[in-house]
């Protein structure tokens, strides 16, 4: 069993909890099983075709699995995946930069 680690945006979702234990045999398995168990996380994690939406950042093990093999990043008993909403923000300037 793996540990998905939930950000405070997501706590709501899965009634406050810090973290989660679910079984899976990839990354993909495991936010599966996280939305399957905690459907209103499911939009927030995934897009229409199925894939990770891209302002969320998924980490195994301080591994980004963007740069692992994705979804399909296989994971190990005791593994700790880290679910980081990437954060946007700021004011447009009101003047040129010369």
């Amino acid at each position: 069993m793996a540990t998905i680690r939930i950000p405070p945006v997501l706590r709501p979702s899965v009634g406050g909890e810090r973290e989660v234990s679910v079984d899976g045999a990839n990354v993909g398995e495991l936010l599966n099983a996280l939305a399957d168990a905690h459907p209103e996380t499911r939009p927030q994690l995934f897009g229409d075709e199925g894939d990770l939406n891209r302002y969320v950042n998924v980490y195994l093990n301080d591994e980004d699995v963007r740069v692992l093999d994705g979804l399909d990043t296989g994971v190990g008993e005791g593994d700790v995946l880290v679910i980081l909403p990437a954060m946007a923000g700021g004011s447009p300037l009101d003047h040129e930069i010369a």
